[in-house]
């Protein structure tokens, strides 16, 4: 069978720690890169990015060349705007603003073909085109592949967390400390640091996976004091990623010649 692994759900079960870097416009070549570096995937990010879905397919395909997988942010809960991302072939998709058991299993049940959910059925490039897969062995592999991730930022959802880490199908539960905050009042980012420890042991202690995103590229300590309290799936801005080398070398530079 021709279709591809999820490499990323792979290492999460195998208890690893996954890296995967924010991209919010359509940059087919920066996918490659990041494929190159070896993270372990990129979120295609279509909450905040401008990107159509002709341009996410062109990205999930740099993606799937470079051996890194492609996971969406989407704009909605909507189950066709869940079908249409995942029909592009997309591995994962990573929902904003889940703060129910109610609205996590419906992401779940519109993310999954029957008998686990329901997802209407096309043929397509997710499929393969249909080449050497029939279509039942094709949905049944694609259920076992994609990747469900519902965000935990606001208040509501972490008031609901004892819920919705019961929700079967979720694989990964993240939690973004940039419209947590916002959603806790602007406390500052001692106390929306705290809260983040907590929303990520209570997770984690459940037996669910936990994932931090709003993080810092220049705060490799924070992200590391997280995933000690049990996150595995971690996400970076590229942009954030970029403005550090390039200050670094700047930085270096001037430096050097500073000395002459």
């Amino acid at each position: 069978m021709a279709l591809r692994t999820n490499t990323t759900k792979a290492k999460l079960t195998d208890g690893k720690v996954v890296l995967g870097a924010i991209i919010s416009e359509h940059a087919p070549g920066m996918v490659e890169l990041f494929g190159a570096l070896g993270y372990d995937f990129v979120m295609i990010d279509c909450e905040h990015g401008g990107m159509d879905l002709n341009q996410v397919e062109h990205m999930v395909r740099a993606a799937e060349v470079f051996g890194i997988s492609p996971l969406a942010r989407i704009p909605d809960h909507q189950p066709q705007t869940i079908l249409r991302f995942l029909d592009r072939g997309v591995q994962g998709l990573i929902v904003p603003h889940v703060n129910t058991a109610e609205q996590a299993t419906a992401v779940v049940e519109a993310a999954r073909y029957q008998p686990d959910g329901k997802r209407s059925i096309a043929g397509g490039r997710a499929h393969d085109y249909n080449v050497h897969v029939g279509r039942s062995e094709a949905t049944k592999w694609i259920n076992s592949q994609v990747m469900v991730i519902p965000m935990i930022e606001d208040v509501e959802a972490v008031a609901n967390l004892d819920a919705i880490v019961k929700v079967p199908g979720i694989d990964v539960l993240h939690v973004a400390s940039g419209d947590l905050g916002q959603s806790m009042g602007d406390p500052g980012p001692q106390l929306v640091r705290a809260k983040m420890r907590e929303v990520v042991s209570t997770i984690h202690a459940s037996g669910a996976k936990a994932g931090i995103g709003g993080n810092s590229a220049t705060d490799t300590e924070g992200v590391a004091e997280l995933v000690n309290l049990g996150a595995s799936f971690v996400t970076i801005q590229a942009w954030g990623l970029l403005r550090l080398g390039a200050e670094a070398f700047r930085a270096g530079v001037e430096s050097s010649l500073s000395h002459r």
